[in-house]
């Protein structure tokens, strides 16, 4: 349908679907109103108006092109209505699409430009839709942004054909498999929720409310520290039963942030690589010896 006659369809529709939401009835009924006024152009004048902008990038021509194809982004936003989003929010997005589409119009395949521009405008609506709908990123491979789209409209079509619209039926409608169909319906038909949301209408207890703090409590903090502390003694008890040169290869090897390699401790003492080796397997003894008797007394 051509956008003369069916912009007063629209904006019948426009009225009753802003009757109930106030909220948009005032700024978006002024944005029709103020559109409206634009008048439309002929096929031979947005030919030439292409041309101009094309060949001259003049602004004027690239104004009028988009001012006079403003209702038919509204018609395309009307399509997406039912999400949940401000219409206004909506056509807006469109609207950047059509700037895209007049930018890269090439009038010279003889097409109208609502031909070309409606895939930009559904393209830039349809990723606004995808980012607010959720605040993990959705829509990213085909199969989601297909299913996202037509998931409703194709159950709706087999439920009215007397069909059923079951996993199995709808995911060979889509062209998906039935797992990967069951996992995006998942996502799509479960929203994000806020924890500041209340849990009732009649209190003022939130989700957030109910969350179970899993920190740990001062007792098992009291107690992680006493036994931090303890296991540093023990561990200097154990370094002091070392000659220095022993003490030296287990704080340079195991105690630093970066640890040496035996081939550089044996290069820092003048030592081969094996006597290093040797000498840490020593001091490795003497300190689980002197640890053992600690636990054993501990006992």
């Amino acid at each position: 349908m051509h956008i003369a006659t069916s912009w007063h369809r629209l904006r019948t529709l426009g009225t009753r679907v802003l009757m109930m939401d106030d909220r948009q009835a005032g700024p978006l009924m002024a944005y029709l109103r103020r559109i409206d006024r634009f008048s439309l152009l002929t096929p031979d004048q947005e030919r030439e108006l292409g041309e101009k902008w094309q060949a001259t990038r003049d602004t004027e021509a690239q104004r009028r092109l988009v001012q006079a194809n403003l209702r038919f982004v509204v018609k395309i936003a009307f399509e997406y209505r039912t999400y949940g989003l401000r219409l206004l929010d909506l056509i807006q997005e469109g609207n950047l699409g059509l700037l895209v589409a007049v930018d890269r119009f090439d009038p010279g395949r003889q097409n109208r430009l609502t031909t070309y521009a409606v895939w930009w405008i559904r393209a830039y609506i349809q990723e606004y839709i995808r980012r607010q709908w959720s605040l993990v990123r959705f829509g990213t491979t085909r199969a989601e942004q297909r299913c996202f789209y037509r998931l409703r409209r194709e159950r709706q079509r087999l439920e009215r054909d007397g069909g059923r619209a079951d996993p199995e039926t709808l995911a060979a409608a889509l062209g998906v498999p039935v797992d990967e169909l069951r996992t995006i319906e998942l996502r799509i038909t479960r929203r994000d929720q806020s924890l500041d949301d209340p849990l009732h209408a009649d209190t003022d207890e939130t989700r957030a409310d109910r969350l179970a703090d899993e920190r740990p409590g001062p007792e098992h903090e009291a107690i992680a520290l006493e036994l931090m502390d303890l296991s540093r003694r023990r561990l200097r008890l154990a370094l002091n039963e070392l000659d220095p040169r022993e003490r030296a290869i287990i704080e340079r090897r195991y105690l630093r942030n970066k640890g040496m390699t035996l081939k550089e401790l044996g290069r820092a003492f003048g030592i081969s690589r094996e006597r290093v080796r040797q000498l840490e397997a020593r001091a490795k003894a003497k300190m689980r010896a002197v640890l053992e008797d600690v636990w054993e007394g501990a006992g």
